[in-house]
């Protein structure tokens, strides 16, 4: 299982300072994202969400600040454009268009998003046949 976790500062109903930990992680060839909350004043523990689909926009900030971006780029040519148009829509939900800028992108500079984003996506390009590596932000363009 490919995942990551980053912890956030929030405020409880009790007033003090609590923690709110995130994960984003890849189960059951699925994307998924949890949040728990707990403080250590009151001693309130909750689980915020558990289940697939994307992570929201704060959860997804705190593990690019936490982590870092890695790079999900395309290895060698591409047979057709077809497999990943069609991969890209099915993950991201992205008009034809959109797709077809995000394909030229994984073919030049690469991706940019959280580790368990580009795992999944590299996985789902594989099943289509679309070879592409995962490499750190550092690498060299």
């Amino acid at each position: 299982m490919t995942g990551r976790t980053a912890k956030i500062a929030s405020l409880c109903e009790c007033g003090s300072t609590a923690v709110r930990q995130v994960n984003q992680f890849i189960l059951h060839d699925e994307l998924w994202w949890d949040s728990e909350f707990s403080c250590g004043s009151c001693g309130t523990h909750a689980c915020e969400h558990a289940g697939p689909g994307p992570a929201p926009g704060d959860v997804r900030e705190a593990l690019l600040a936490a982590h870092g971006p890695v790079r999900l780029r395309l290895v060698g040519p591409v047979p057709g454009l077809v497999p990943a148009l069609k991969v890209l829509r099915e993950v991201s939900a992205v008009s034809v268009q959109r797709a077809r800028e995000l394909v030229g992108e994984l073919s030049h500079d690469g991706l940019l998003g959280t580790l368990s984003e580009m795992e999944f996506l590299k996985a789902r390009l594989q099943l289509r046949g679309v070879q592409s590596v995962v490499v750190n932000r550092s690498v060299a363009r």
